[in-house]
């Protein structure tokens, strides 16, 4: 078998489908080293390589009668890398976080950037009395219901059979 029979893109006289119907063996490699990617990154709990599956930073939200309240996991980071935003119903927690290590003894220097986003939806709160706190890496954000939110909800006994 020539090399040139190997390659799926051979002057357009075969395609990838027949290969892969017929049991190629470099692309049954492929596939295999693929889902073993796949499999060791999961364990790491940040989705496949090479996207951005990544959910960070960790968010919980909270919602009881009278409140929402949201929050969000950021080691390492300080009230001044951190902005929260509420508008359109959508609220927005947003920062970045920098850092530079040099040590000039071992010729080692390393640079770290890091930039997130989180949407979270949130209807019906008094704005004005909104409140967000920041203490050792965790953001609370405290989103009081309006009054005619307060008022919509309607409890719903369950029974025991």
């Amino acid at each position: 078998m020539a090399l040139r029979d190997l390659i799926p893109w051979n002057n357009g006289s075969r395609d990838v489908s027949s290969y892969h119907n017929q049991g190629n063996p470099l692309l049954a490699m492929h596939r295999e080293m693929n889902r073993l990617f796949d499999e060791a990154f999961r364990a790491f709990d940040i989705g496949t390589f090479g996207s951005q599956a990544m959910s960070w930073p960790s968010v919980e939200v909270n919602e009881t009668d009278k409140e929402v309240k949201v929050v969000a996991e950021l080691p390492g980071l300080e009230e001044k890398d951190v902005a929260v935003e509420l508008a359109n119903g959508v609220l927005t927690i947003s920062g970045e976080k920098k850092s530079e290590t040099e040590d000039k003894e071992r010729r080692f220097s390393e640079r770290f950037y890091g930039r997130f986003e989180r949407h979270i939806p949130i209807d019906d709160v008094d704005q004005d009395k909104v409140a967000a706190s920041f203490n050792k890496g965790v953001l609370t954000v405290t989103l009081p219901k309006s009054p005619t939110a307060q008022q919509k909800v309607k409890r719903i006994p369950v029974n025991a059979k």
